[in-house]
């Protein structure tokens, strides 16, 4: 069982025991202020709990490299950060090396590479500062192309389509639920 709180007069999770089988999705559901994110951030090890441990194939991932849990871990936020480059540049930032065959088919995977072939400059477009010059949606397909490209064991979906409207919304949870049939998915 996990306990943790930000402020240790606080708990927000206490006793929090699950078990998420490899290959299967696990949707977290509350409300606001309940530890859903938490529980995320818990597992990307942005911080540690007061007490208990946290297992990922019977190992405490307090003992191993945080870069080595972040490389098995992709998260799709619910705003995810776009650097001032291009739209190649940000869906390349998933996996440092990557070919452009492999940016692009990420982008397939995303749904997203027709629209950028559509641009004038194609993946060679600026996004603008925090990803600006794209719409929400545009920039989920991006957010979900870079964690395509990373390629990760585990899928964390922090509220990843909560600021879309509906039509959008519904385009991106389709391509979310195929990207999740081969991995350990969690739903925020």
């Amino acid at each position: 069982a996990v306990y943790f709180g930000y402020d240790p007069d606080r708990e927000i999770l206490h006793g929090l025991s699950l078990t998420i089988e490899a290959g299967k999705t696990l949707a977290i559901v509350g409300p606001t202020g309940a530890g859903k994110s938490t529980i995320a951030r818990l597992l990307f090890r942005f911080y540690d709990p007061q007490k208990g441990r946290i297992l990922i194939d019977g190992q405490d991932i307090a003992t191993v490299s945080q870069k080595s849990l972040r490389a098995a871990i992709g998260i799709v936020p619910q705003d995810m950060v776009l650097f001032n480059d291009t739209i190649g540049y940000n869906i390349g930032y998933g996996r440092e090396g990557a070919a452009q065959s492999e940016i692009e088919a990420a982008a397939r995977g995303a749904a997203i590479h027709d629209f950028i072939l559509s641009l004038p400059q194609g993946y060679d477009t600026r996004v603008g500062e925090r990803g600006l010059k794209l719409s929400g949606g545009e920039k989920q397909r991006v957010a979900i192309a870079r964690t395509l490209l990373k390629d990760p064991h585990i899928l964390v979906l922090d509220e990843a389509t909560s600021a879309l409207d509906s039509r959008t919304e519904a385009s991106i949870q389709a391509v979310l639920r195929d990207i999740s049939r081969k991995r350990t998915t969690i739903i925020v």
